[in-house]
């Protein structure tokens, strides 16, 4: 490594949208000038936990997450998952609705994923909780439990959107369906986000070179999403393209106003919901 080099440590999920992101920065199709880039792969909620820590100079991280992260990091304006209209899924073996949910044990990807604050603003707190690795919810949905714990539905995140039927699973509700239907805004879900200690200059640069990287992608949509469908567990090609579609578009170029609104609402009404103990709003790399 040359040692006049800046790290930049990168944390994200092992996933096809995220990987296809990443695809030009951990492949080295940029010129990253003054900085080194390293990558983990790591699931999403062990991210949002490490983030307390600010071990990472830049990390992805569930906008749920970062309510109680904002004095550490800064948002991103580019490398959002954004569910417009979709998003996040309750699934279940037997046919159930919304009222029969309540009191249920529901396997959720951990508290601090949006998805499970989505989960929170439909159903309240009127669940039981049971917090499983995202890749393991839809087995124990099968299996009606996880290690000791009953599972009577999964909320699944990641390609489980579109795989759980393969497994007789019934959707329940759609998240993204929902919060786009009650509020008339795309669903944020991730971010990416730089530690604030790097200052204004850096955390500018990196931004910089992360949508440098999801435009190569973009345009290089072939090469990076044959990277991308290593990650793509149990997917195939179309379905990799189809789920790099979803959250890989003109949401993760940048967040735009509309974007952005989506998050100080998704953020007020957590907040308004005592999910959040405070109210927050979202500050964005200028």
């Amino acid at each position: 490594m040359n040692a006049t080099k800046q790290m930049i440590r990168v944390g994200h999920s092992p996933d096809p949208d995220d990987a296809f992101m990443f695809y030009a920065l951990a492949n080295n199709k940029l010129d990253t000038g003054d900085y080194e880039f390293t990558h983990e792969l790591v699931d999403i909620e062990t991210l949002n936990r490490r983030a307390f820590k600010a071990e990472l100079e830049l990390t992805a991280v569930s906008l749920h997450a970062y309510a109680y992260l904002h004095d550490k990091y800064i948002l991103c304006t580019c490398g959002a998952s954004m569910g417009d209209g979709y998003g996040p899924m309750v699934v279940a073996k037997e046919p159930l609705n919304l009222e029969q949910l309540r009191g249920k044990s529901i396997a959720v990807p951990g508290k601090l994923t949006s998805a499970y604050l989505a989960l929170r603003l439909c159903l309240g707190a009127d669940f039981k909780c049971a917090e499983v690795p995202f890749d393991q919810i839809i087995p124990a949905v099968v299996a009606g439990q996880h290690k000791w714990m009953k599972v009577d539905a999964g909320l699944i995140i990641h390609e489980g959107q579109l795989t759980y039927g393969e497994h007789q699973l019934r959707l329940v509700v759609d998240l993204g369906k929902w919060w786009k239907e009650k509020t008339g805004l795309p669903l944020p879900l991730g971010a990416n986000a730089v530690r604030k200690n790097l200052g204004t200059e850096t955390a500018q640069a990196v931004q910089r070179l992360l949508k440098g990287s999801i435009e190569y992608g973009l345009a290089h949509r072939e090469d990076a999403l044959k990277y991308a469908l290593q990650y793509g567990r149990d997917l195939d090609n179309q379905q990799a393209d189809q789920f790099v579609g979803m959250y890989v578009n003109d949401w993760t170029l940048d967040f735009g106003p509309r974007g952005r609104q989506a998050v100080t609402e998704f953020l007020a009404q957590g907040h308004a919901a005592a999910v959040l103990p405070e109210l927050v709003v979202p500050e964005f790399i200028k």
